[in-house]
């Protein structure tokens, strides 16, 4: 009998943490913000409560390290784990989200959020990807913003030792091929910065959101009095599309898309 998948909770033990919004050529020049004493103790002070099922305090330990501000795909990925264990599904599902965000790649990740959604009330399917968008979508999110800067680096500094080589050496079979070796790590280089701009453009054009109100009556238009579209339950990830005042036009996987209130959802 085939032994059925459940979710990934080994935790991730390593934290590389990156304020929001950071200039790509920034991120490409060095991790600009160490963990911390203190954020460190943190980390493996959840950890440690989450290796005695202690989830609730594991669950404190990550969340004070979010509310300082930092970003890690690590501790978003065991906060979600965290609120997993003690049943928040919406919570889990955010925070997979956003270490999703931040490694992409990421098949504990990805399997976790899968394995969560299908804890959901509403199981929508989404609207068929045209084959070329579907490929190219699966290449610029192969590898995290992180790591394709660090090939990009790797990358441009090794292209630039070879063409000093070129420069140097006497032989000419050597020049040549130093030559092509060397443009060619450069522009491979280039390569990884370009699927990196677009990697971040992507989610910078996709905004989505998780529904945290346990039912919510979508609106035709953002007024309390307003025709009732469908309904929509606590977990569903939605895209925003824009606001209005108090309100959130959002869309679902299936291109249903009408308004709720800000209140209703977390943005991812």
């Amino acid at each position: 009998m085939k032994k059925q998948k459940t979710l990934s909770m080994k935790l991730k033990t390593r934290y590389n943490p990156f304020k929001h919004g950071l200039y790509l050529l920034l991120l490409l020049a060095l991790p600009l913000f160490s963990f911390g004493d203190t954020n460190s103790a943190l980390f493996e002070r959840g950890n440690t409560a989450y290796a005695k099922a202690q989830y609730q305090q594991a669950q404190k330990a990550y969340q004070q390290i979010v509310d300082a501000g930092y970003q890690s795909a690590a501790v978003y990925y065991n906060l979600g784990n965290a609120y997993y264990k003690l049943g928040d599904i919406p919570s889990a599902i955010l925070y997979y989200e956003k270490a999703h965000k931040l490694t992409p790649g990421d098949e504990d990740i990805n399997f976790n959020i899968y394995f969560s959604n299908s804890k959901t009330s509403d199981k929508v399917e989404p609207e068929p990807e045209f084959f070329a968008t579907k490929w190219w979508h699966s290449i610029i999110l192969f590898f995290s913003l992180n790591a394709l800067a660090a090939f990009s680096i790797l990358l441009f500094l090794l292209g630039s030792l070879v063409l000093i080589w070129y420069l140097f050496t006497n032989s000419s079979g050597i020049k040549r091929a130093s030559f092509y070796l060397g443009s060619l790590l450069i522009v491979v280089g280039f390569l990884f910065l370009f699927v990196a701009n677009r990697q971040l453009s992507y989610f910078n054009g996709h905004h989505q959101a998780i529904i945290f109100s346990s039912s919510v009556t979508v609106k035709s238009t953002p007024d309390n009095n307003a025709k009732p579209l469908f309904v929509v339950h606590e977990g569903t990830k939605v895209s925003v599309l824009q606001t209005n005042d108090n309100w959130i036009e959002v869309a679902l996987p299936n291109g249903s898309a009408g308004w709720i209130t800000l209140a209703d959802v977390k943005e991812i």
